[in-house]
């Protein structure tokens, strides 16, 4: 994973890196979706399900969320 910093424009603009533009085939004013969680911004490319169907794979990769909430209530009993 890649970090890096950057400016908003006056005007809210944000160029994303080239780099990222041809990876995740944004060229011509393609899509995204930014999720807002209160700390952090979540910008991930629109389509293919987009944010809610990246999700939905990493829990089902992580084994389903049944397994993710009991793991979860072990490793802190006020969410059990």
């Amino acid at each position: 994973m890649t970090v890096t910093n950057h400016r908003v424009s006056d005007r809210g603009h944000l160029t994303l890196p080239a780099e990222a533009r041809r990876r995740w085939n944004l060229t011509d004013g393609g899509a995204v979706e930014v999720a807002d969680l209160g700390d952090a911004l979540v910008i991930v490319p629109a389509g293919r399900a987009g944010l809610r169907g990246l999700v939905r794979a990493a829990i089902d990769d992580a084994g389903g969320y049944a397994l993710l909430a009991e793991r979860a209530a072990q490793e802190d009993s006020d969410l059990a």
